[in-house]
């Protein structure tokens, strides 16, 4: 394959990993990361690869790479994080890690000795903080991202409990999954580089479930536990009033995130940068029973994210007593909040008046969140070194990419139908192990 060097190999990096699940924001803090984490040849790799997850036959042919040096190059790559390499039916499968949830995630996760880790968080950081790093991903409005809010058990009214679904509840999925494991989390690692984590949680708490177990203890990313080991962690974040947030769907979820107000990106992507949508909510959102409240200011100063703010009520016979008023429009249904509310049990979740998106699978929310920023060609047509596929990913990005096609695809009306057309065409390109994920 011809030889790219220099600065048009990072440019064509960056484009690359912007044509994946989550665009980024091509300014110098992304280059400085880029390049600081891959080598111009592993950056050479990423580039000519297919899109989604491919043999390493697959790969081979698209790079044109000999067998023995991709091996290798892919086994670097993988260290790092920086391609995501599965086993599904007796093979292994590769593909780009997306910046989000991928080379952030998985490069302030690693164990081990040499690593640069302290460098590493100040180049995110100097990324993350900065809107534009979110308005990328969430300007628009956005509804599919990678992560949705998990209500805490035991914060839901009664009279609505029984609509809690199974994927709602964190004790739910751990039992639903036989392998586990804990890693850092990536956020509060960053943060602690950088002087900026002002709380005392603990940095091993990032919860991973099932298929992904292997993953990230093969490479140093997580460490195996058991189910009881796993379920006291949940329990002891539970205690310290930690937001829980998981994999945004529905089947099969992977990974469950305790997140802090101080250092979880995507919180700070609410309080911080005004972006309400940058986490899925919950089906649930937080009510106040002002008749029984006492005004104790507990649950505003647990809200994460500030979306609780103490008012006076003007009131002769409460003596204008301080109350609890809930910004609906940034609650993302947590319970938190509930769960500082011990004695009166004053505030509770509801269920949400508008249903929230979750998708099935991964699969779908791959499918639904690519469809939304504007990449779902990249998907459909992998190999970015053939031509007939350059050709029809032109084509079809461009109407995808109208509004009015964008908008009825992703319509309660069209949207499972486009989905069952999605699923039809991996299945034609024998790809169905991408549904099980």
């Amino acid at each position: 394959m011809g030889h790219l060097v220099g600065k048009e190999i990072y440019q064509k990096l960056g484009d690359k990993i912007d044509s994946l699940t989550f665009r980024v924001n091509k300014n110098t803090a992304f280059f400085n990361i880029l390049k600081a984490l891959y080598s111009s040849d592993e950056a050479e790799v990423v580039v000519k690869m297919p899109y989604g997850f491919s043999s390493a036959d697959q790969v081979e042919k698209a790079t044109g790479l000999e067998k023995s040096k991709l091996k290798n190059l892919l086994e670097s790559l993988a260290a790092k994080g920086l391609v995501m390499d599965i086993w599904m039916r007796n093979n292994y499968y590769y593909m780009p890690s997306p910046f989000v949830i991928g080379i952030f995630e998985f490069t302030m996760m690693r164990t081990g000795d040499d690593l640069h880790s302290k460098e590493y968080a100040k180049l995110f950081y100097e990324y993350l903080n900065n809107r534009d790093s979110y308005a990328v991903n969430l300007a628009e409005g956005q509804q599919i991202l990678p992560i949705r809010a998990l209500p805490h058990e035991g914060t839901i009214l009664n009279q609505v409990y029984t609509e809690v679904l199974d994927y709602e509840k964190a004790t739910s999925i751990v039992e639903s999954h036989k392998k586990f494991a804990i890693g850092l989390c990536s956020c509060r690692h960053e943060k602690l580089h950088v002087g900026e984590k002002r709380c005392d949680v603990p940095l091993e708490t990032c919860a991973t479930f099932g298929n992904s177990v292997d993953l990230m203890v093969r490479h140093n990313f997580a460490k195996a536990v058991t189910k009881s080991e796993m379920l006291d962690n949940l329990a002891r974040s539970k205690e310290m009033g930690l937001v829980f947030s998981c994999d945004n769907v529905k089947n099969n979820v992977s990974f469950l995130c305790q997140c802090c107000s101080c250092c979880c990106n995507l919180l700070l992507g609410i309080s911080k940068f005004g972006y309400p949508n940058a986490i899925v909510t919950s089906s649930f959102i937080a009510d106040i029973n002002i008749d029984s409240c006492e005004g104790c200011g507990k649950c505003a100063k647990a809200c994460p994210i500030g979306a609780i703010e103490m008012t006076t009520e003007e009131n002769p016979e409460t003596k204008n007593k301080k109350v609890p008023r809930i910004n609906n429009a940034i609650c993302i249904g947590c319970g938190v909040c509930s769960l500082k509310c011990t004695k009166t049990g004053s505030l509770k979740l509801i269920k949400r008046k508008k249903r929230v998106i979750h998708p099935e699978t991964t699969f779908e929310r791959v499918i639904l969140q690519c469809l939304e920023r504007g990449t779902l060609q990249h998907q459909m047509f992998g190999n970015p070194e053939k031509l007939t596929q350059k050709i029809m990913k032109g084509f079809v990005g461009g109407f995808l990419r109208l509004p009015p096609v964008k908008r009825a695809l992703m319509s309660e009306k069209l949207r499972s139908s486009f989905l069952g057309t999605m699923k039809n065409g991996v299945a034609k390109q024998k790809k169905e192990f991408l549904q099980e994920i």
